[in-house]
């Protein structure tokens, strides 16, 4: 038996730090390998993280509730010999988790990433940032003291400790002096409801997303007559043969999917001063949990699937979401995000980004209206389903002929759907 460092495993490409839901191995206690030892929650699901082989528990370095950096030491085991950090992850551990968990990894899975030609920040400075709202733009203009000019914690500390002068500065170079000014607000008395961990880590990440792309919303109407009667006749003989509930969400997805296809650059990402244009089409959609949170459950290679996989796959995702059953793997890689508002009767969206993509699109309720249509004979006036489609984007990366571009084409998608097509 040797005494190992077992630390935060990253689960994710994007996360970088989870907090410590409960600890299942207590301190003296014995486990086998691919044993559970403890729960964490990230800002996408709960994960369970196994032993990667048979041992003894001997510390716990944090407490449940605790924040941890990926990379940080959380516990200290004791494993038997044939245990190393080389040894393959065992098929309960990919079975329960979605990363191999490593004791004796270095922290170089906490890599830092490059914002900018000159600001580098480690993830420890990220959450500080995303803790307080900082924007990447303005972690920019703080002067950084570590090697090659890099932000270190005490940085942002004394930063934040003289009231973030540069939050509204226009000019990187020159401190602007500004101090923000100590409102006191009445925010009334009332019922005191306290946010979950959940809806604490929406609220930051919707201010976070705010900071960091500057939004813009696009709006067009779509005539979705021919679709919902498709649907309507169609619905009932698609699930007696596929065994799926047919709603409008594959159905959306599709169209999303060839209309991504047709303009790739609305499928990308910023990193620096590089855009990256993702190979795979896979398209998040925000899905209400119990709870009334909102968790962002993702259908992979949207493009590649037909219409019964995609309804195979929301109706999967949304069944998992309900009964809060969806693992880290279920909400990872999203390229591109819809948000359903019309589910809860909204006529229309301004929906927020799902960092770090270039958009994200809202449909609205499906409403019966009267419309003057165009036809060879003259204009008539006709009931027809129609749908407000909104689409923000960022305008760093999509400029507003792309958005309108990529929103129209959705819009004719649906619209030209074929009434006539064979389940």
């Amino acid at each position: 038996m040797s005494k190992t460092e077992f630390k935060m495993p990253k689960m994710g490409e994007s996360i970088t730090e989870g907090t410590i839901i409960n600890w299942l191995v207590n301190e003296g206690d014995s486990f086998e390998e691919g044993d559970i030892l403890l729960e964490v929650a990230t800002d996408k699901v709960d994960n369970e993280v196994p032993a990667p082989s048979s041992g003894k528990m001997l510390e716990h370095k944090f407490k449940p509730q605790d924040v941890v950096p990926v990379g940080e030491v959380i516990a200290v085991l004791e494993l038997s010999e044939n245990s190393s950090s080389e040894k393959p992850a065992s098929k309960t551990s990919e079975k329960k988790a979605t990363t191999k968990v490593s004791p004796s990894s270095s922290t170089s899975t906490s890599k830092s990433f490059k914002v900018n030609e000159n600001v580098f920040i480690s993830p420890l400075v990220d959450a500080i940032a995303r803790k307080n709202h900082i924007s990447y733009e303005e972690l920019a203009r703080i002067s950084g003291t570590g090697k090659d000019g890099r932000l270190r914690k005490s940085d942002v500390s004394e930063y934040l400790e003289n009231g973030r002068p540069f939050q509204f500065a226009q000019a990187v170079s020159e401190p602007s002096g500004f101090k923000i000014p100590d409102l006191k607000f009445d925010k009334g008395k009332g019922k005191i409801v306290e946010m979950d961990r959940m809806r604490q880590m929406i609220a930051d990440h919707m201010v976070f997303s705010k900071h960091t792309s500057p939004h813009v919303t696009a709006y067009v109407e779509a005539d979705l007559t021919e679709m919902v009667n498709w649907r309507n006749k169609s619905k009932e003989a698609f699930q007696k043969k596929f065994n799926e509930k047919l709603t409008f969400t594959p159905l959306f997805i599709e169209c999303v999917a060839k209309a991504i296809t047709d303009f790739p650059m609305i499928n990308s990402t910023l990193d620096g001063t590089n855009i990256i244009v993702k190979d795979e089409i896979n398209i998040g959609m925000a899905t209400a949990l119990p709870s009334g949170n909102l968790i962002v459950p993702v259908v992979k290679n949207a493009d590649k699937k037909d219409l019964k996989e995609l309804a195979e796959s929301t109706n999967e995702l949304v069944g998992k979401s309900r009964d809060n059953k969806l693992k880290a793997d279920d909400t990872k890689g999203s390229t591109f995000t819809i948000s359903n508002v019309g589910t809860f009767g909204s006529l229309m969206g301004t929906p927020i980004i799902n960092q770090p993509e270039a958009a994200i699109l809202a449909t609205g309720i499906i409403k019966k209206r009267a419309e003057v249509i165009e036809r060879k004979d003259g204009d008539t006036i006709e009931i027809r389903q129609m749908m407000y489609l909104s689409l923000s984007f960022d305008h760093r990366i999509v400029d507003g002929y792309l958005a309108g571009s990529f929103l129209r084409r959705i819009a004719d998608y649906m619209e030209k759907f074929d009434s006539k097509r064979k389940i």
